[in-house]
C-alpha cells in the first residue's frame, strides 16, 4: 500500500497491512485457534472513500490466513479497487506483562491500474504492561515500490490503553524510510466481549494535516471455534 493519500494507493507501504482494527501497526497476536473473524470498515478522505473488508482465519493454531479487499469510489465514479492476501505466525505468543513478535507477510494489488502488485513483509512485536491495560507495538519491515521499482523501509509504533472494562484508546505513528510519518487516533469498544467490535479513528499525514485527514468507521466479528 504506498500511501501518499490515506487509502489504496498505500497497500505496498503500511507497516502492518492487516493488523488488527482499527490499528495499522500490526500486534503479536492471531485470531482465536481455530476460529475465523471479520474486519470491515468504511474509510473516507474527503473526494476518496473506500469499503474495506478482510476475512481471516487460524485454522491450525499457530497461523493466521487473510484474503479480502476494497471498493473505492473517487470524485463520485468506481475507482480501482484492491485485493489483500497475507500470511502471519508467531515466534514467541503474547502473554500478560510479556512481550510477544512474529512475522508476516503478502501480496497487495490493484486490478485494473496497469501495475503489478506489491509483495511485503514485516515483523510485529509487542509488550503488555498493568496486565494488560497498556500494550505497545512496533513494526520493522519492507515492501516493494511500484513507483520507483525498489525497496522501501517500512516502520510503525502505537499503543492501545484500556480505559474502562470494554473500552480502549489507541494511538500511532507509522510510515516509510522517506516521506512524512502519519498519525492515528481511534476509540475501541467491544459490543461483546472478544467477539463483536466496533471502531473509530482520525488520522492524518504530518505535514499535510488539513490536506490528508481521513475518518474510519469499523466492526470486527469474531467466531467461536469452527474447526
Amino acid at each position: 500500500m504506498k500511501r501518499l493519500l490515506p487509502g489504496l494507493a498505500l497497500l505496498a507501504s503500511l507497516p502492518g497491512a492487516h493488523a488488527a482494527r482499527p490499528m495499522i501497526t500490526d500486534d503479536a497476536r492471531l485470531t482465536d485457534p481455530q476460529a475465523c473473524q471479520l474486519e470491515t470498515w468504511a474509510h473516507g478522505h474527503r473526494q476518496r472513500n473506500e469499503l474495506w473488508a478482510l476475512p481471516a482465519c487460524n485454522p491450525g493454531g499457530n497461523f493466521e490466513f487473510t484474503l479480502g479487499g476494497a471498493l473505492a469510489r473517487a470524485h463520485g465514479e468506481a475507482d480501482s479497487g484492491a485485493v489483500l492476501v497475507q500470511g502471519k505466525t508467531l515466534f514467541r505468543k503474547l502473554e500478560s506483562n510479556g512481550f510477544g513478535f512474529g512475522l508476516a507477510a503478502g501480496y497487495a494489488t490493484q486490478p485494473g491500474n496497469g501495475q503489478s502488485g506489491a509483495p511485503y513483509f514485516y515483523f510485529p512485536a509487542s509488550l503488555s504492561l498493568a496486565d494488560d491495560r497498556i500494550v505497545v507495538h512496533s513494526n520493522l519491515g519492507a515492501t516493494y515500490d511500484r513507483e520507483s521499482r525498489g525497496t522501501r523501509l517500512t516502520w510503525g509504533l502505537g499503543s492501545e490503553i484500556q480505559t474502562i472494562e470494554r473500552l480502549y484508546v489507541i494511538a500511532e505513528s507509522y510510515g516509510q524510510d522517506k516521506g512524512n510519518p502519519f498519525v492515528q487516533f481511534g476509540l475501541r469498544y467491544w459490543l461483546v466481549p472478544n467477539h463483536v467490535q466496533l471502531d473509530t479513528t482520525w488520522g492524518s499525514q504530518l505535514g499535510h494535516i488539513r490536506d490528508e485527514r481521513w475518518l474510519s468507521l469499523g466492526l470486527r466479528l469474531i467466531t467461536p471455534p469452527l474447526f
